[in-house]
Formats: C-alpha cells, structure tokens, sequence
C-alpha cells in the first residue's frame, strides 16, 4: 500500500496562492500523480484555497490556512482548513442554471465537485475543513 502525508499553512493572502501550486505541483511529483489529473487537482485545490482566502477569512493576514495532503494507496485526500464562520453549500446557486450563467459565484464549488470523487465542508468551533478526494485509479 501507497502512503504520503505533507502539510502547508499559509496566511490568507491571495498572493500565497503561487506557494499553493507549487506545493501541489511538488506533491504530484513526489507521488507519480498521473499527468492528465493535475489540472483537475490544482484546479479544485486553488478554488478550495481561495474560498479560504476570500470567504471564510476575509483576506486576514492574521488567519490561516492549514492544506494537509494524504495518500492512502489509490486515494489522494487534500483537508484545506479555514479560520471562518462556516456556510451552507446548498446555499450557493448553481452556475449551471440559465439565471446564473453570468454569475461569478458557485463555480468553484461546481468544478471540484466535477473534478473530486467526494467533496465534504465540515464546520468546526475554529474553521471549516473542506475535503476533497481523488480517486487516482478512476478514469484509468
């Protein structure tokens, strides 16, 4: 059986998302991540990541982030923790429906949704932990 585990935190400055591809582009590496599902992956990460940035922490330099990576033989599990308030997925429209096409919000959570076997947002006293899971031997 496959294991890894790797962690970053980093503050909630939108800038520190080139540190968030790089880490993932260093993980996919070290891992033999498939080439094909790495768009997918930084994809879902960055928009998991931004929505932590953006949303949950307002852009406070004074929070973080906590991004923990693990592989469990054929599943990749990425936990992107937030210091915000929580909120309710189902409260965000969908972008696929014609009154929200030009809407700029909801597509983030579509596209991990798209790209992720199981997405999960999990409310804690201190956060919210988004959960994204890849299948690595799905599609194959």
């Amino acid at each position: 059986m496959k294991t890894y585990h790797n962690h970053l935190e980093i503050i909630s400055d939108p800038a520190n998302l080139e540190i968030v591809e790089k880490f993932v582009n260093t993980f996919t590496q070290e891992i033999g991540l498939d080439h094909e599902k790495l768009p997918g992956l930084l994809l879902s990460m960055t928009e998991a990541v931004t929505n932590a940035i953006k949303h949950a922490n307002k852009y406070d330099v004074n929070k973080k982030v906590q991004i923990d990576v693990t592989l469990d033989d054929k599943l990749l599990t990425l936990k992107i923790k937030d210091e915000g308030k929580g909120f309710d997925p189902e409260t965000i429209p969908d972008p696929t429906e014609p009154e929200n096409l030009l809407k700029d919000s909801g597509r983030g959570l579509f596209l991990m949704r798209f790209y992720m076997k199981e997405l999960r947002f999990d409310v804690t006293p201190t956060g919210t932990e988004t959960t994204l899971v890849m299948d690595l031997e799905e599609g194959e």
